[in-house]
């Protein structure tokens, strides 16, 4: 297995099951859980503010330009195509944050920051989002626009503006309005200077999934599954693409190529009055993601608010979900619903894989340095805090062939060494849980899995990656004859594990809720110049 900054090509025979053993840990430390769509509508208060919403969170060495590094984050998600009349908007009076770790203290080095305003043209001339067709992004007859800016936050709370005045590509109200969205879309990707790329606008959910998960696990019959529940339905995106030696710690990708990734939302309260509401008061952090699949899963309902107000730092100090981490939910209701036996705790290697990545310096019992920051060269190991976030090792080069399992299907640039649009999450993290990194063999019983293998629409070759948003009603004739596509970043091998009732690691500490006048995320250490 590689070292702190090399990752090899994995060999066959014993060195193949030692890597599957390898990958199905990493993948456990995903806890399981009952899902909904990733990371939508997790917890109650954010069920009930969608636009703030982080619902994945992705992040990857790009494959056509391997010198970079692409993060996507999704937001607002299950938006019907035809939500008019006032689709999709940002949320103004909120800042959509991307945090970069890459000392491994759990603190933001970096924040990338997205703020939008809103230049509604409609007064009260028209209900209509746009009174003509639109043909570009400056296009008089779009009638509603929405503006960002892009900051970049450093170590103790200063900023430098990186874009001023970018335009987010608007939603997609429909073939006859926007008859090539295409154009659309590509207009609204700006330049970043120093070399990198940012996109703000609609896309196709990219997360793919069977979700009839909480009718007691697919109804007590696999057989039933193979549908995509998020298929047509789209999200609201920030993707965002820097060169990989500016994410490095001190700059330097060769030595310290392991950075931790998560994005967070943060919010001032709303007072509302008739007919209007005011935002005022302290920004207050009201989502968070880091891996897929984490704050559904692990905590209680009364604890689940609390998640999305901590920080990474702030991981691991309750007790009683740490109890519910080492002796996890889900392979107790398979065996209850499937009679397969639940493997045995305490299961510590999940704690050690999730909180630290994977690496031999933290003594746990993985024997692999793979994804932590304590594999990067200059990280003072009596600074790292063991945290909750994506973990992306910046050396491993993009493979021609990915293997949607990820490092489970020995391909050591996919999930959990960071998250690539195809991979499939879903059916890596159950295997994971049941056993597979204790035996060093994929739990058979389940391998004929959610039969949810691929996006339903074929993802892109370049930035931003993310397939353009469907115009077409869930419940259309067209909607039902979109047919699967592999995806262009390469074929992924059928034969799915199982899909459905998941999650990741989350720690929580303190009870912290939607509109608390809590202190935004304070930064700290020497200011790091762009």
């Amino acid at each position: 297995m590689p070292q702190p900054h090399t990752v090899r090509a994995p060999r066959r025979s014993r060195a193949t099951a030692a890597l599957l053993a390898v990958g199905a840990a990493l993948a456990g430390g995903l806890v399981p859980g009952p899902a909904t769509a990733s990371s939508h509508r997790e917890a109650p208060l954010i069920a009930a503010d969608p636009t703030v919403d982080n619902t994945d969170l992705y992040a990857f060495v790009s494959p056509d330009r391997p010198d970079t590094v692409t993060i996507v984050a999704n937001y607002f998600g299950f938006q019907e195509p035809t939500g008019g009349p006032n689709f999709y908007p940002w949320a103004e009076n909120a800042r959509y944050d991307i945090n970069i770790d890459n000392d491994g203290d759990a603190k933001a080095d970096l924040t990338f920051r997205y703020t939008f305003a809103t230049d509604d043209r409609r007064r009260n001339a028209t209900f209509l989002y746009n009174n003509g067709a639109v043909t570009s992004i400056n296009d008089e007859n779009l009638l509603f626009r929405q503006n960002y800016k892009l900051e970049l936050i450093d170590r103790h709370g200063g900023g430098k503006v990186l874009i001023r005045n970018a335009r987010s590509a608007p939603s997609n109200t429909g073939a006859a309005s926007m008859p090539d969205f295409r154009t659309i879309r590509d207009q609204a990707i700006a330049q970043i200077p120093g070399g990198g790329l940012s996109y703000a606008g609609p896309a196709e959910d990219s997360f793919f999934a069977d979700l009839r998960v909480f009718d007691l696990l697919y109804g007590g019959d696999l057989s039933e599954t193979g549908q995509d529940t998020l298929r047509g339905f789209n999200v609201n995106t920030i993707a965002l693409q820097i060169p990989t030696h500016l994410l490095a710690l001190k700059g330097d990708a060769k030595r310290n190529p392991v950075v931790g990734i998560w994005a967070d939302t943060e919010r001032q309260s709303i007072k509302l009055s008739p007919g209007k509401a005011k935002a005022e008061g302290d920004f207050v952090q009201v989502s968070r993601l880091g891996n897929p699949l984490v704050n559904e899963v692990v905590a209680p309902a009364g604890l689940k608010d609390a998640f999305n107000g901590l920080t990474p730092d702030q991981d691991g100090k309750v007790k009683a979900l740490l109890d519910r981490v080492t002796d996890p939910e889900l392979p107790k209701l398979i065996e209850q619903i499937y009679q397969i036996k639940a493997p045995a705790g305490p299961r510590q290697d999940l704690v050690e894989i999730f909180l630290t990545g994977v690496t031999t310096k933290a003594g746990g019992p993985i024997k692999a340095d793979l994804n932590s920051q304590l594999n990067n060269a200059d990280v003072m190991a009596h600074m790292f805090v063991p945290s909750e976030m994506l973990r992306l090792n910046m050396a491993v080069p993009p493979t021609a062939e990915p293997n949607r399992l990820g490092v489970l299907g020995g391909d050591l640039q996919g999930f959990p060494n960071g998250r690539r649009l195809t991979d499939d999450v879903i059916d890596i993290s159950i295997q994971a849980v049941e056993g597979a990194a204790q035996s060093g063999a994929l739990v058979e019983a389940l391998a004929a899995g959610d039969k949810v293998d691929a996006n339903d629409v074929a993802f892109e070759q370049r930035f931003p990656y993310v397939a353009v948003p469907s115009d077409a009603a869930v419940n259309s004739a067209v909607a039902e004859k979109v047919e699967t596509k592999s995806s262009v970043l390469g074929d992924l091998p059928a034969g799915a594990l199982i899909g459905g009732a998941i999650g990741a690691l989350v720690l929580l500490g303190g009870t912290v809720y939607l509109w608390r006048k809590r202190p935004t995320k304070a930064r700290h250490r020497s200011t790091r110049p762009w």
